[in-house]
């Protein structure tokens, strides 16, 4: 496992209690670097959506408990965010919670001479996922071979 794995696991850990006090949902935790500087994500979810004043309670005691136990190396910037509109399908909750809507799939390699198909979100496994389209066929895409799947949003 490398170290942006266990950090990732190891915040994971400490905010599950916390999410579960403010019945919020964790929807994911990512440690990246941008440039010269490394962030830690906290993406959080709630039924109606979330606030910047819900952001802010699980910064204050994620931050609290970080600086406690202090097992990131080197300097990082804490953000808690809502995961916004075009938040990426990962966990096995966002696959089942997105069952029957419309998903955007983008693929690594092009099937059929196509890297991007929008479809219904029909069933899922760990292997695979099912699209439905609009003229009722079905397509089966293997998992390995998905870039991004999301779901689809109109303006």
């Amino acid at each position: 496992m490398s170290k942006r794995e266990e950090y990732e696991r190891r915040v994971e850990e400490i905010l599950m209690p916390i999410i579960k006090v403010n019945k919020y949902e964790l929807v994911d935790v990512e440690y990246v670097k941008e440039g010269s500087n490394w962030y830690l994500r906290a993406y959080i979810d709630k039924e109606g959506g979330i606030t910047v004043d819900d952001c802010e309670v699980v910064s204050r005691a994620l931050g609290e408990i970080l600086d406690r136990e202090d097992f990131i190396d080197g300097a990082y910037i804490l953000e808690v965010s809502s995961p916004g509109l075009g938040r990426p399908l990962k966990k096995e909750r966002d696959f089942e919670r997105s069952l029957g809507e419309e998903v955007e799939v983008r693929t690594y390699k092009a099937i059929d001479k196509q890297k991007e198909f929008m479809g219904i979100l029909k069933s899922y496994d760990k292997a695979s996922v099912t699209l439905e389209f609009e003229d009722e066929t079905e397509m089966n895409i293997a998992r390995a071979d998905i870039a991004l799947i999301r779901l689809a949003f109109d303006f």
